[in-house]
């Protein structure tokens, strides 16, 4: 039995990045670069007004000034600007030649004869210059980098329309044993319904990836046998729930070494999901992950994600510590265990009524997971807990 952490070691050392494929902008969101992306212009590209105002020279100021023009955005500016004049101008515009600074039209006055005059004190530019923001050739982003909705403005900015990302990842599911029936049926007595391939076709997608479900596969290895070879004549990786333990019909493990995988590790000191194993074939790569709901469900998140953002050549979600709401007591445990969370009020977390790794409906309201350290029968109000937030 190894360490939770590992596993997480192991599973960055084994992973490979898969290809990459070029996109348009518009197909990104979630996607991860395969490339930096570098800018193609200076930006802004021109002098440009900060502020709907007045454009003029700063040697002016104390001048009542002449409007000789008024500049929109997108239009050139038609004049250059001498001595007692201004032109009004519009937040975005370009900077007429001859104005180093634009003042804002709400510290200004108008005669009757439509000069202006400036009675403010700020001696403020409002000019955003060229290339102060980003210059030509800069990197605007990182390979690695997952693209969210402010991504896609920068790319849009530097006219990135077709970009490199790496491809999304194929996931086989499957199933185990003979109690499991498709949720569409009624179960009969020894029965249970097959929530776990339903639940990872649901984490394999919300992580941006092609779940491909393949089924339930009878206690036998004959079953299993046939159902991992579809799996890996398409899939990157292979998920199976269930038959990882020590019970008669656990054949996964048996039936992976026959396949000539290579088994990582099989047995992670932590609760739940101890039963996990790792297993990797040349660039083909199994998960068995136990049969428990909650037990597949954790460990989907926090291993199976591990190895997808590898892969992904990205950053896996981090933990953070967070301190505890009230004093927390329980039997003490004899490995790393893992519970349901609410966030609770000024930034602290709260444990949720949890049965076990049976107990899925725990999961349906909380906020994340907490790691409680092997060992602990109590922790006081405010310890600091490592969690993973499943809402963010």
């Amino acid at each position: 039995m190894i360490s939770f952490d590992t596993a997480q070691s192991i599973i960055h050392q084994e992973a490979q990045k898969v290809e990459q494929e070029n996109i348009r902008m518009e197909e990104a969101l979630s996607r991860v670069l395969a490339t930096d992306v570098f800018s193609d212009l200076d930006m802004p590209p021109f002098e440009k007004a900060a502020v709907d105002g007045y454009a003029l020279r700063s040697r002016d100021l104390s001048q009542k000034l002449k409007v000789v023009e008024i500049i929109k955005a997108g239009h050139l500016p038609q004049k250059e600007l001498k001595e007692g004049e201004c032109a009004k101008i519009m937040t975005g515009s370009m900077v007429p030649i001859g104005a180093d600074i634009v003042v804002m039209i709400e510290e200004t006055n108008t005669d009757d004869e439509g000069f202006i005059k400036y009675f403010g004190k700020s001696k403020a530019a409002n000019i955003c210059h060229i290339g102060e923001d980003i210059q030509k050739g800069d990197k605007v982003l990182s390979e690695g980098t997952q693209i969210h909705p402010q991504h896609i403005a920068v790319l849009a900015s530097v006219g990135a329309t077709k970009i490199n990302v790496y491809r999304k990842i194929r996931i086989g599911i499957i199933s185990t044993g003979d109690e499991i029936v498709e949720p569409a049926e009624k179960p009969m007595p020894g029965q249970i319904r097959n929530s776990n391939a339903a639940q990872l076709i649901a984490q394999t997608a919300q992580s941006g990836h092609l779940p491909d479900y393949l089924g339930i596969a009878k206690d036998s290895p004959e079953a299993l046998h046939f159902l991992l070879e579809q799996s890996e004549a398409k899939n990157d990786i292979c998920l199976l729930s269930g038959g990882v333990s020590m019970g008669e019909t656990d054949f996964v493990p048996g039936v992976l070494l026959e396949r000539a995988y290579e088994i990582l590790f099989k047995s992670i000191e932590v609760k739940p999901g101890k039963p996990t194993v790792f297993a990797r074939k040349g660039n083909k790569y199994v998960f068995g992950l136990p049969g428990n709901p909650v037990s597949s469900f954790v460990q989907f998140e926090l291993l199976v994600k591990q190895l997808l953002a590898k892969m992904w050549h990205s950053q896996p979600k981090s933990f953070v510590y967070m301190p505890l709401a009230a004093d927390f007591h329980q039997k003490k445990g004899k490995r790393l265990s893992w519970i349901p969370i609410n966030l609770a009020e000024n930034g602290s977390i709260q444990p949720l009524s949890y049965h076990g790794s049976a107990h899925i409906h725990a999961y349906a309201d909380a906020d994340g997971m907490a790691a409680i350290p092997k060992g602990t029968e109590f922790l006081e109000k405010g310890s600091k807990l490592k969690v993973f937030l499943l809402r963010s």
